[in-house]
C-alpha cells in the first residue's frame, strides 16, 4: 500500500498487460532473458509486466526502448487507452492517493483524464479531431474539464497557440491543413489546456524533420520549465531522453531492465542492452 506522506505524484506497482489467453507461466517464460515477449506455451503476448515506477511533481521521467519493448503500452495503460491485466496505480491528486485509478469506473477515469492528465500521441490524428479547428480542439479539452465560458475558452486557445508558436491567425483553421510539426504543437496546446499536473508524451518527434524535431523539443522543455508540469516521455531516441528527462527507465521485451538518473544511465549504463543503446548514440 502507498505511503501517503511521500511527496510522489504517481505511483505504479506491478503494471502488466497481456494480450491473448495467458497461463501462470506467461510472464515467467517471457522477457529479456528469453529475448521475446511471446509466451511459448500459449502464444499470448506480454506487452509489459511487473512495471514499478514513481513520478514526483514537476519531474520528467523518460521511458526508452526499441519498438515492441512495451514503453508506449505503459503510458496508454496509465492514460486509460488500454485496460491493464494486473497492477495498481495511485495518483496523489485523486482520492488522496489512496485509490487504485486503474480500477475506477469509466466515468471516473474520464474525470481523471480530463482534469488531471494530458496526452500527446506520436500521430497527431490520435490526439486531434481534424473535423474541428485548432481552437475547437483546445475548446474540446476545456469543455470536457468543465470550462463553459466561450469568451474565456477562446482567450485560452489564443494564449496556448501563442505559447506553442502556432500563428494565432490559424485559430479557426483545421489542423488537417497544418504541417506535421504544427499539428504536434496544436496537440500539445490541447493536452496542456486544463493545466494538468501530468503530461504523457509518446514518441512526439518521430516522423518529423530533424530541424522541426529540435524546435518541438525545445518548446516542450520551455513549457515544462514554465509550467512545472510532470511528464512521462516515451521515446526510442536517447537524444530526446537526454534533452528532456531527469530520470530514465529502460525497457526491453516488456520489462524494465535498468532505471536511474538520466545522466548516470547515459554515462555509465549497467545493463548490456542499455550499453548497446548508448553506444549506438555515440
Amino acid at each position: 500500500m502507498t505511503n501517503l506522506s511521500d511527496n510522489w505524484l504517481l505511483k505504479v506497482e506491478g503494471l502488466t498487460k497481456i494480450y491473448g489467453e495467458p497461463n501462470e507461466n506467461s510472464v515467467r517464460l517471457t522477457g529479456p532473458l528469453f529475448g521475446s515477449n511471446i509466451c511459448p506455451e500459449t502464444d499470448s503476448i506480454v506487452a509489459c509486466a511487473d512495471i514499478n515506477l514513481e513520478l514526483f511533481p514537476g519531474e520528467v521521467l523518460g521511458v526508452v526502448g526499441e519498438s515492441g519493448s512495451g514503453k508506449s503500452t505503459v503510458v496508454r495503460l496509465l492514460y486509460f487507452d488500454l485496460e491493464s491485466t494486473a497492477g495498481v496505480a495511485y495518483f496523489n491528486q485523486y482520492g488522496n492517493g489512496a485509490i487504485n485509478i486503474l480500477n475506477e469506473s469509466s466515468q471516473k477515469k474520464r474525470f481523471i483524464r480530463n482534469h488531471l492528465m494530458g496526452m500527446v500521441y506520436q500521430n497527431p490524428k490520435d490526439g486531434l479531431n481534424f473535423r474541428f479547428s485548432s481552437g475547437g480542439n483546445i475548446a474540446e479539452k476545456l469543455l470536457m474539464a468543465g470550462n463553459f465560458n466561450v469568451g474565456r475558452i477562446r482567450e485560452r486557445a489564443t494564449e496556448l497557440l501563442e505559447q506553442t508558436e502556432v500563428p494565432v491567425r490559424r485559430l479557426d483553421d483545421s489542423p488537417a491543413s497544418f504541417s506535421g510539426g504544427m499539428q504536434q504543437r496544436v496537440q500539445i496546446s490541447k493536452a496542456i489546456a486544463n493545466n494538468p499536473p501530468l503530461l504523457f508524451l509518446d514518441e512526439v518527434t518521430t516522423g518529423l524533420d530533424v530541424s522541426v524535431q529540435a524546435k518541438v523539443l525545445d518548446m516542450i522543455r520551455t513549457l515544462q520549465q514554465e509550467l512545472g508540469i510532470a511528464m512521462i516521455v516515451v521515446s526510442h531516441d536517447l537524444s530526446v531522453i537526454r534533452m528532456l528527462t531527469d530520470r530514465t527507465i529502460v525497457m526491453k521485451n516488456g520489462r524494465i531492465v535498468e532505471q536511474g538518473l538520466t545522466d548516470q544511465i547515459l554515462q555509465d549504463p549497467q545493463h548490456p542492452y542499455t550499453q548497446l543503446l548508448v553506444s549506438s548514440l555515440l
